[in-house]
């Protein structure tokens, strides 16, 4: 798969995937040894909207499972969104890319953490294209929105060219 991405663009997705990479730093395990090799961690969500927007609850009608659940999956799922992300910081160059099949869908699950942690702090709903097309563009919004829109944008073609 072959991506073309100028400078400006890489620098952007640079900087959203940096902070995403940020926000899933490794979980708090508890002082059991076992609990830690295991990567067994704390089984409350966390109140940071887009921190439950990317780790959300497993089961919406029972707490005590959806804790529980938690508790044996977050860190591994953490260390999952870390290693995308990584793999996107790593291979995101000016000018033409090929990414592996494996790249590829590294790119993709990074990129959809970038869009639901701005979609959250951006309040997106569904009716964002038309939201954007309405808005000014001195709007202060107005860039975040269009690099939102921009992100859909790559993912879609993203998808496209793996499948």
């Amino acid at each position: 798969m072959t991506v073309h991405l100028d400078a400006g663009e890489v620098s952007i997705l640079r900087s959203l995937v940096s902070q995403v990479l940020g926000l899933v730093e490794p979980g708090t395990t508890g002082d059991d040894p076992l609990e830690r090799a295991l990567g067994i961690g704390a089984a409350a969500p966390s109140a940071d909207p887009v921190l439950a927007r990317l780790f959300p609850s497993a089961y919406a009608d029972d707490e005590e499972a959806a804790q529980e659940f938690r508790r044996y999956t977050e860190a591994t799922l953490r260390d999952g969104k870390r290693a995308d992300a990584t793999t996107l910081l790593e291979t995101a160059e000016p000018g033409r890319l090929t990414l592996t099949a494996e790249q590829g869908q590294a790119w993709l699950r990074a990129l959809n953490d970038v869009r639901l942690a701005l979609g959250v702090r951006l309040e997106v709903t569904e009716e964002v294209h038309e939201e954007i097309a309405r808005m000014p563009e001195d709007d202060p919004r107005y860039p975040s929105f269009v690099i939102y829109d921009w992100l859909t944008y790559l993912q879609d073609t993203l998808v496209r060219a793996l499948w």
